[in-house]
């Protein structure tokens, strides 16, 4: 195990000067070439930063608002007849959109129920097993500049929904 831990610890190091060996040995312009790319990603992230502040602007007023509240009050009949916790509803919906703001819920669902209660164990294998869909959906489809999603948002939805289901039939098997 010590062998491993020491390993991992020169393994970034040892990537990036065989990265500039190789290039060196195969005499392209290195330093160039970092230029180059970190250009490129400068201007990759100042075209993502509108989404990226839309998308968590959304989050806090969903989350502030207390719709998300309402939305589970509403959601609570169909949650139970599923065995879902009501309790983990906004968790669920808000992971969709926002990994810090679910994280947010997340403490707070900690706080109220325990980090090792039903609930607690559901929202931290929910948190591992389901995307921020629409976060990722627009970051890369804008970036990559896709405008025809075709499927992508009903498959997106049938995985998570499929990762929530396995989350609680895990979290019931550990109990």
């Amino acid at each position: 195990m010590q062998f491993i831990l020491y390993l991992s610890q020169f393994m970034i190091p040892f990537l990036i000067f065989y990265i500039i060996g190789y290039g060196l040995l195969t005499r392209v312009p290195v330093y160039d070439s970092f230029i180059r790319g970190a250009n490129e990603g400068l201007k990759t992230v100042v075209r993502i930063v509108p989404t990226l502040i839309g998308l968590m602007v959304a989050a806090g007023v969903l989350r502030a608002s207390g719709f998300l509240d309402f939305l589970a009050s509403l959601l609570e009949q169909a949650a139970s007849a599923v065995a879902f916790p009501a309790a983990l509803v906004p968790l669920a919906l808000l992971r969709m959109f926002s990994s810090s703001a679910a994280t947010g819920l997340l403490l707070d669902v900690y706080k109220e129920y325990g980090t090792d209660s039903s609930i607690g164990l559901i929202a931290s294998l929910m948190m591992c097993c389901t995307e921020t869909i629409f976060y990722t959906m627009s970051l890369y489809f804008m970036t990559a500049n896709i405008k025809k999603t075709r499927h992508t948002l009903g498959g997106a939805l049938l995985s998570t929904f499929a990762g929530i289901a396995a989350c609680v039939v895990l979290a019931r098997a550990m109990a």
